[in-house]
């Protein structure tokens, strides 16, 4: 059995680089937004529903409109609702597809999922690892990444859920604000990780 851990974070909390520093142990990660993007683009089904939804406007020369829908689901809930519930039951399938093929060779896979809790793929998981920052460095490090506004920032924000409440309902901890710090977290959790899916397959 190949223990799933999930590894979520709001925007801007560095969750990608501490995905890069697990895969950098040998540790497969599946990356939940980039999968969800592709089947955006790729899935009929889901091409549908959101051109029913949002009109033809969502994709443009035959790609998805990353800014327009952004702007759409970024600032209204239930438009980010409406995508969760079409797109997450199709990326769920595809991950499940995943950790079959890494089965034989993995003692655990990671997950990496910004809105893992919200769309209800945490019960998926055996156990899973909250990335945190503080909010200010959060808005800072997206600001600078994506050339975007503060305002912007801060709606995406306070459309996941808080650091405080992702924590509560985590197994591990990463306070990502030091890459130093962040490494030497990375690593303990790794081993942890390592001995507890190697007591799970001795029971």
């Amino acid at each position: 059995m190949t223990l799933i851990v999930g590894l979520t974070g709001g925007i801007g909390s560095g969750k990608s680089t501490v995905a890069k520093l697990f895969e950098q142990l040998d540790i497969a990660v599946y990356y939940t937004d980039n999968e969800a993007k592709k089947l955006m683009l790729n899935s009929k089904y889901i091409r549908k529903k959101l051109i029913e939804k949002f009109g033809e406007k969502v994709y443009h020369n035959q790609q998805l409109n990353k800014t327009f829908l952004a702007n759409l689901i970024f600032t209204k809930k239930e438009n980010l609702d409406f995508v969760n519930s079409i797109v997450h039951p199709k990326v769920n399938q595809h991950f499940k597809k995943w950790v079959k093929k890494k089965e034989k060779v993995a003692t655990y896979v990671i997950q990496e999922n910004a809105i893992l809790f919200e769309n209800g793929s945490d019960k998926y998981c055996d156990y899973i690892i909250a990335v945190i920052a503080p909010e200010e460095e959060r808005i800072n490090r997206v600001v600078k990444r994506d050339r975007t506004t503060r305002q912007k920032v801060k709606e995406r924000i306070d459309n996941q859920w808080s650091d405080e409440i992702k924590a509560q309902k985590s197994n591990f901890i990463i306070h990502n604000i030091e890459l130093k710090k962040t490494k030497a977290a990375v690593l303990k959790i790794y081993k942890n990780l390592i001995k507890l899916a190697l007591d799970c397959k001795k029971s």
